[in-house]
């Protein structure tokens, strides 16, 4: 989550599915195997040339459909380091959390390019395009963004317990 490091990005529209994330027919399996067909039907290469540290931006809406935290979980599996978007469904931006993927709400990410390289902040929740403009993106708060560098609420749980039980 700092700014010095530069993502590509993969762009996408708006109204991006929850299916289209983890679709349906591959829903009987495991989350690495749910990961080889995200975006299978928009973004056929997708799965197999995203990067680690890649992250994707898209139009409004972006997580609508299902509440299947699979959505969310197999872009942590495939290495996604954000998604950046004027606006998420409120059941994806949960679960995305939950499971340590970081949502930037930016009302002008769709002025960002395909392959474009950019850096952003979240803490100052700020995005810097390849061009040097400064994009503003809404604040998150300190507790989801804990979450998120833990690697999701299991993550943040388990070392608070074990915290308090080398108090106690």
């Amino acid at each position: 989550m700092q700014a010095a490091t530069t993502h590509r990005v993969w762009k996408l529209g708006a109204d991006v599915d929850t299916d289209v994330l983890a679709p349906g027919h591959a829903m009987k399996h495991g989350i690495d195997r749910i990961a080889t067909y995200c975006l299978e039907s928009v973004r056929p290469e997708f799965a197999s040339q995203v990067r680690p540290g890649d992250v994707i931006v898209a139009g409004p809406n972006f997580g609508i459909g299902s509440s299947r935290e699979q959505a969310a979980a197999v872009l942590v599996k495939l290495g996604v380091a954000a998604v950046i978007a004027p606006s998420f469904s409120g059941l994806y931006f949960r679960n995305a959390f939950n499971v340590g993927l970081l949502l930037l709400t930016c009302a002008q990410a769709e002025r960002i390019a395909e392959g474009e390289a950019i850096s952003f902040d979240a803490r100052r929740g700020e995005l810097v395009s390849a061009q040097g403009e400064h994009l503003a993106c809404e604040p998150i708060p300190d507790f989801l963004l804990e979450m998120v560098e833990a690697g999701g609420l299991l993550n943040q749980l388990k070392r608070r317990l074990a915290k308090e039980a080398t108090r106690g």
